[in-house]
């Protein structure tokens, strides 16, 4: 373990003003994305795609890391140069999905543990030299009647740990994502119980699987209200008591805290990410690690068209750029309206 070049790339990757690109979608989940504007999800339709993302004007300015999919790590641009080699021209740090997905838990009727331990020291080596220098691994942690369970919480605390160790053997900075999901009806005070006692226990499993916590980076939820509650919590108390947790939990060693949106629209994921700013100074950055909140004006302005790439990177550059300035507290919801 180089500790040097951990600490190194993990700044990089929440550096000021800058944020993370989840470009990591299962090719399930792309192909979901693609129906919704009715294209097909062919290899050569998601290799065009990503490269819109990833050669957009100014992305750079923006965009600190990009988080690949096995089949993208080993596509390459129009010209030939593969994503990884563009992006770190570009000073982007490639990273790489290495989860199998979240599987049903055995005798813990509706909850999951995610897969993918088996092999990854392997697959790391391979990553690195394909040019990946951080990893994200995703736990899934639902709330309902009777769940999670305190089971359920530590087996995926114990899973992410093992995947962080195996990360930084390599020299691969991985991001830790413990995700509440905000798909129930509860209220913003259970999904704040529910995210302490998953916090608590993923620093636990760091702590005793001895994680370098220099070089990590978390990815959690918000702690907000589920989306089918019919009175949910206002933004300024997303933000207060999501950074209430944090300060409870994280430690002031980690470098940075990039949220992911989690379901939430484009622009409620980057009000709060922004209101979250000024309630500092805070002990880590906090910046964004998002997918769809990033992408999805991107992708309907390119709707699959050659003649709207640019309409695309456009879109994308403007979200990008909104939420760079969420990272220090300076984003406003009437720059919605506003050209890029």
């Amino acid at each position: 373990m180089n500790r040097n070049e951990l600490t190194r790339i993990a700044r990089a990757m929440v550096v000021k003003d800058k944020g993370i690109l989840a470009a990591d979608e299962s090719s399930g989940t792309i192909k979901k994305r693609f129906d919704g504007i009715k294209l097909e999800s062919t290899e050569e339709a998601r290799r065009t795609y990503r490269e819109m993302l990833f050669t957009a004007p100014s992305a750079q300015d923006w965009i600190s890391g990009v988080i690949l999919y096995d089949e993208t790590i080993r596509q390459k641009t129009k010209a030939g140069v593969p994503f990884p080699e563009h992006l770190t021209k570009l000073g982007i740090v490639p990273g790489i999905k290495v989860d199998t997905g979240a599987k049903p838990l055995a005798c813990f009727p509706n909850e999951t543990i995610t897969e993918g331990l088996d092999g990854l020291r392997e697959r790391l080596v391979e990553y690195h030299k394909l040019g990946a220098r951080f990893a994200k691994w995703r736990a899934v942690i639902d709330i309902a009647d009777g769940i999670p369970t305190q089971f359920a919480v530590d087996a995926n605390a114990h899973a992410l740990a093992r995947y962080a160790a195996l990360c930084q053997e390599n020299d691969i900075v991985p991001i830790v994502e413990p995700e509440v999901l905000m798909d129930g009806a509860h209220s913003i005070e259970r999904c704040e119980e529910v995210t302490d006692a998953v916090l608590q226990s993923v620093f636990d499993q760091l702590h005793a699987h001895r994680i370098f916590l220099e070089g990590m980076v978390l990815k959690p939820n918000m702690v907000i209200s589920g989306k089918k509650n019919a009175n949910r919590a206002n933004p300024q108390a997303v933000a207060e008591a999501t950074v209430r947790v944090l300060k409870r939990h994280v430690p002031s060693a980690v470098p940075g805290i990039a949220f992911l949106s989690g379901g939430q629209s484009s622009a409620e994921a980057t009000e709060h990410l922004s209101l979250m700013n000024k309630l500092g100074p805070l002990p880590w950055a906090l910046t964004f690690s998002y997918g769809r909140a990033l992408q999805d004006t991107a992708l309907k302005a390119w709707g699959g068209q050659a003649a709207n790439f640019a309409a695309g990177q456009k879109e994308f550059a403007k979200r990008a750029k909104l939420n760079s300035l969420a990272t220090t507290g300076r984003y406003a919801a009437s720059m919605e309206s506003q050209a890029a």
